[in-house]
């Protein structure tokens, strides 16, 4: 049923004119009109008036009508859509960030003010009229994302079948629809976690390495000149000036770290795929010189661009060379800043929130402005706090020290492992284990020695604090389509050691068997396997440790709240079997 048919019914139930609406509850003639004709709906606002103007004049009529009554009626009107003005500001900024889409085309291809849109983005303002802002975007979508490849990237945003957006009417409600859904429909953060998460599992540093020939990449060192200073104004023009900051920093002889911060907005470059590709070379090449990167990122954005965010940056963390930062406290929503220090220059620069196109850039090479800027940045480092630790083969004593000091420290853990827990193999399993791959005695010795250490310490935790384990229990079928290798990813091993399935199911026993004499331990076996590379390691409150297991190994210890929070409450999606 449509809301206009829902009203009229109301009006007749409730006894009373078009007139008397309109002057009980205080909305003009011609809203009114528009109401019953269908061709609007009230906004939630708008719906609270009409429901108050009918019950009161039922009850001046001696009817019974109660809001709460009328308003349950409401559910059953597929046109009345009460738009989550937060919801809506979330997928608008997650659409053009995933597609790829500049504020400027937007605004233009809807006929909106290009502030105005901003405006809406940052939060600052909402569209008077939700839905048909909803359908207009909805309308661009189909047009501008009309082809194969296009109509892909939109199901795969939008969460539904490739297929189910074949028909042009059958695309537009869909995305039209996606808009206008309540946050509560679905849970973003979860989702936006788990791609971020699928993203870790599945990267392979080697292949990517090969992929984008990053072995092959030279570093230049032809003379670069530059003047002093430059400044860059409009959005091509900073364009430049960042590429200019790669260069001088790329063909200088300077080995001091590097410094990125930025809370300017992101989607007008990051829409012109030739830059973002030159900008990606850019970092290569500053990794490739063998520099650190220290970046502080800016976090005060919505959850799923935040997420997106730290997902295009998984490449570069693998390298070990980047030390990411954030700051507790959020910038001010009217400045926007930008800055960049190497060893051999400087780009600083501003705009106003919602004016990025009218910002400027300056790059500065002289003694006196480096020194400036290269304070400027390590005053904004000690304001900052590691967004995680990065450990990595040549931090493997720091990982050590880091884990027995934690093990001191009061908390319950929760760890969603790819594999039986090392702790809970005995010696005489590792020992079979390895021998039969013939693995070197030195490297055995190693190995149980570890094994030795991480038992130790969990016990440690054990004491006083309560560990669940969730593992996946595998068919053989499931077992051999997948990898599962013995977990000493803290050794930082060159290659992996793959179990058989009789050695996986010893493994499990062995585990089952450590829960039985432990009574702060419990083991979860669940029957499938969210993530075949990683084991999550959650210390309540504390810190989430995401390990990829696969060589070459690294652990990530996440420590900054709300991506910690969100780890926390993760849930792996169960897909049920037929």
């Amino acid at each position: 049923m449509r809301f206009s048919e829902r009203l009229n019914e109301w009006m007749e139930l409730a006894d009373c004119t078009a007139k008397e609406l309109s002057e009980a509850c205080g909305l003009s003639a011609a809203t009114l009109s528009r109401f019953r004709s269908g061709e609007r709906t009230p906004d939630q606002e708008g719906l609270n008036l009409l429901l108050q103007g009918l019950c009161s004049i039922a009850a001046c009529k001696g009817k019974q009508l109660s809001p709460d009554s009328l308003y349950a009626q409401c559910t059953d009107c597929m046109d009345l859509q009460r738009s989550d003005p937060e919801a809506l500001r979330t997928k608008i900024n997650r659409l053009l960030t995933v597609l790829h889409i500049s504020s400027a085309e937007l605004a233009k291809a809807i006929s909106y003010d290009p502030s105005f849109l901003s405006r809406i983005r940052s939060g600052q303002r909402a569209p008077a009229d939700p839905k048909r802002f909803a359908a207009d975007v909805a309308r661009f979508v189909v047009r501008r994302f009309d082809g194969e490849s296009g109509r892909s990237a939109v199901a795969h945003m939008l969460g539904v079948p490739f297929g189910s957006l074949s028909g042009e009417a059958e695309y537009f409600r869909a995305v039209a629809d996606w808009l206008m859904g309540s946050a509560a429909a679905e849970d973003t953060e979860s989702s936006s976690v788990s791609a971020f998460l699928n993203a870790m599992n599945s990267f392979d540093l080697n292949e990517y390495i090969r992929a984008i020939h990053f072995d092959e990449l030279c570093v230049p060192n032809v003379p670069f000149l530059l003047q002093t200073a430059r400044t860059y104004h409009g959005l091509e023009e900073m364009k430049k000036g960042e590429l200019d900051f790669f260069k001088a920093t790329v063909l200088s002889k300077s080995t001091e770290p590097v410094f990125l911060y930025s809370d300017m907005p992101m989607e007008d470059m990051a829409a012109d795929l030739d830059f973002s590709k030159k900008y990606m070379l850019g970092l290569a090449l500053l990794l490739k010189k063998g520099l650190h990167l220290n970046i502080i990122h800016s976090l005060n954005r919505p959850f799923q661009e935040m997420m997106l965010g730290l997902e295009s940056h998984i490449p570069l963390y693998m390298t070990g060379q980047i030390s990411p930062y954030y700051l507790q406290s959020a910038p001010n929503t009217f400045f926007c800043h930008f800055l960049k220090v190497s060893g051999s220059a400087a780009l600083s620069g501003e705009c106003i929130a919602g004016c990025h196109e009218d910002g400027m850039y300056r790059l500065s090479r002289g003694k006196r402005d480096l020194a400036y800027y290269r304070k400027r940045a390590d005053d904004l480092l000690q304001k900052a706090k590691p967004l995680m630790d990065i450990y990595r083969e040549t931090s493997q004593n720091e990982l050590n020290a880091f884990l027995a000091a934690d093990s001191e420290t009061a908390g319950n853990r929760r760890n969603l492992l790819s594999a039986p827990p090392i702790y809970t193999a005995t010696p005489e399993f590792l020992t079979a284990f390895l021998t039969v791959r013939h693995i070197p005695e030195a490297e055995q010795r190693k190995i149980l020695s570890f094994a030795e250490q991480q038992r130790i310490l969990f016990l440690r935790v054990l004491q006083d604090n309560h560990v669940r384990d969730e593992l996946p229990l595998l068919t053989q079928a499931e077992f051999e389509e997948t990898s599962v290798s013995l977990p000493v990813s803290g050794l930082f091993p060159e290659h992996d050691f793959l179990y058989s399935y009789k050695e996986y199911l010893e493994h499990l026993r062995l585990t089952e068997n450590f829960e039985k004499c432990q009574p702060n331990y419990s083991l979860e076996l669940v029957h499938f396997q969210p993530f075949s590379n990683l084991n999550i390691l959650i210390h309540e409150g504390k810190w989430a440790m995401v390990s990829k297991n696969k060589a070459p190994c690294i652990h990530f210890v996440i420590r900054h709240p709300k991506l910690r929070r969100a780890i926390e409450r993760f849930i792996p999606p169960i897909i049920e079997c037929e």
